[in-house]
């Protein structure tokens, strides 16, 4: 069983690796631009915009992955977004699947109806997790453009953590 717990200051550096590796191989995540371990403490873990944010730790203690929870202007209120990130090396096979659970119990005891999950069209692995979580395509942003100009289309998908969903 993986242990998950929401995250703490002291998971900063480790978190802010694991997130800057993924940028770093590039491809399944809309950042671009590394973030410094100030940044991602005021995005992650101090976020005006943060609902919670879990980790997910191996047999030794460390964080091998994150998952984070918010607010969005863009979708309605009992609606929320989700990001997951988890080290690529080593992989700790369901730190995902166990994140999910985590934060899916949490924002259902919050009220909320819905997730919500915005991917890159060519994040090949983020697509597999998400539905492998139960998440379902509703709605496509087309040809976002990265910072080099290529254009990239987002896919939305929806989790319903309850039947009535609006998002």
């Amino acid at each position: 069983m993986i242990a998950v717990r929401p995250m703490m200051p002291e998971d900063v550096a480790v978190a802010c690796q694991i997130l800057n590796e993924i940028i770093a191989i590039g491809g399944t995540t809309a950042f671009e631009t590394p973030f410094s371990e100030a940044l991602f403490a005021q995005v992650y873990l101090n976020g005006a915009d943060k609902i919670c944010c879990h980790v997910a730790l191996d047999e030794q203690g460390e964080v091998a992955g994150f998952q984070w929870l918010g607010t969005n202007e863009n979708l309605p209120e009992d609606c929320a977004d989700i990001a997951t990130f988890t080290r690529r090396e080593p992989v700790l096979k369901g730190a995902g699947r166990a994140l999910f659970s985590e934060t899916a119990t949490y924002a259902a005891a919050l009220g909320f109806i819905a997730l919500n999950a915005t991917i890159r069209a060519d994040n090949r692995q983020g697509f597999s997790y998400y539905d492998k979580m139960g998440f379902r395509d509703y709605s496509v942003t087309y040809a976002v453009s990265l910072q080099d100009g290529t254009p990239v289309d987002r896919i939305s998908k929806r989790f319903e953590l309850k039947k009535e969903t609006t998002c």
